[in-house]
């Protein structure tokens, strides 16, 4: 599933970011901030009806995100134990 799909306060890890194109600047600093895969993280809040930003947590770290950049950062729910 993508970051977006992801419900506010749901736990899970990146599996991976997606290039759009070789060399791609936004895929590199998504991952420079520390989207890779393992790492844990929520979404925090999300904008009224469906607007820019998501408020995304990695690690201890809140990043405001554009949709079209969360798109790109593929996830897995955490499982249940």
């Amino acid at each position: 599933m993508r970051l977006t799909d992801l419900s506010r306060g749901t736990t899970a890890y990146v599996e991976r970011v997606d290039d759009a194109h070789e060399h791609d600047p936004i895929a590199k600093r998504l991952r420079d901030l520390g989207f890779v895969p393992g790492e844990p993280v929520r979404v925090v809040a999300h904008a009224p009806w469906s607007a820019d930003p998501l408020l995304v947590q990695i690690g201890s770290t809140r990043f405001a995100l554009r949709r079209a950049e969360a798109l790109r950062v593929s996830v897995a729910e955490a499982c249940a134990s």
